[in-house]
């Protein structure tokens, strides 16, 4: 029969060796946590899985931000380092809130597509405090309904499982794709709920949004 040797390292605690063997061991768990949660999703939907942030996303994410196309109603197209930065702060918002934008797979191939979820906004204007929907795809994966059918799941998971009573969203008036989106999502907007973004210049062409919003139990009702 063949037996299995175990060892104990009977360095001092102290010791450099010691150390190292701990910090290995710990980089080696926190790879195994990392890699559940990336595999865990979230949420799912029939084409999408809604999941934390993994590091392979970063790259992908950046390509998006830097694309006119995608960016064509936000202040500026991103650097590499103001895309990682959006990263770093959605997942900041997950360890502090516990929910935040999830990064959006699309489940035939596993190609991380974007963003989809819910989100506290960090600029305080009149209906704020809030939690927003947002989302951001892909130019290659538009048209399809997969921002609504992710953006309907955020918004079932904030209802049903974060127990919110309300769920806000914005864009800019000239943004039909985003707004047929909210549309969907049982959301309303009216010309005279516009109001200008406080976190850009005043007059800025990106500045004026519409603020909509839906309750939990169906009343659709205005934040403006």
């Amino acid at each position: 029969m063949k037996m299995a040797v175990l060892q104990f390292d009977t360095c001092n605690a102290d010791s450099p060796r010691f150390e190292r063997s701990m910090r290995e061991v710990w980089n080696q768990t926190l790879q195994v946590i990392i890699s559940f949660v990336i595999q865990n999703p979230i949420l799912t939907t029939e084409r999408l899985i809604l999941r934390r942030w993994g590091e392979s996303d970063r790259e992908p994410f950046a390509r998006m931000n830097a694309d006119p196309r995608v960016m064509e109603f936000f202040a500026e197209r991103l650097s590499r380092q103001g895309s990682d930065a959006l990263v770093d702060r959605a997942e900041a918002h997950f360890r502090e809130h516990g929910f935040g934008p999830c990064a959006a797979e699309f489940r035939g191939d596993r190609t991380f597509i974007g963003f989809i979820g819910l989100s506290i906004p960090s600029f305080q204007t009149h209906f704020t405090p809030c939690v927003e929907i947002g989302w951001r795809l892909a130019a290659n994966y538009w048209g399809q309904g997969l921002a609504t059918e992710g953006a309907r799941a955020a918004v079932r998971y904030g209802f049903e499982t974060l127990g919110l009573q309300e769920i806000d969203s914005f864009t800019v008036p000239a943004n039909a794709r985003s707004r047929r989106v909210m549309e969907k999502l049982g959301m309303t907007y009216n010309p005279a709920d516009e109001f200008e973004h406080p976190m850009l210049p005043e007059g800025h062409p990106s500045g004026a949004a519409c603020a909509v919003s839906v309750a939990s139990d169906g009343v659709e009702t205005l934040k403006c």
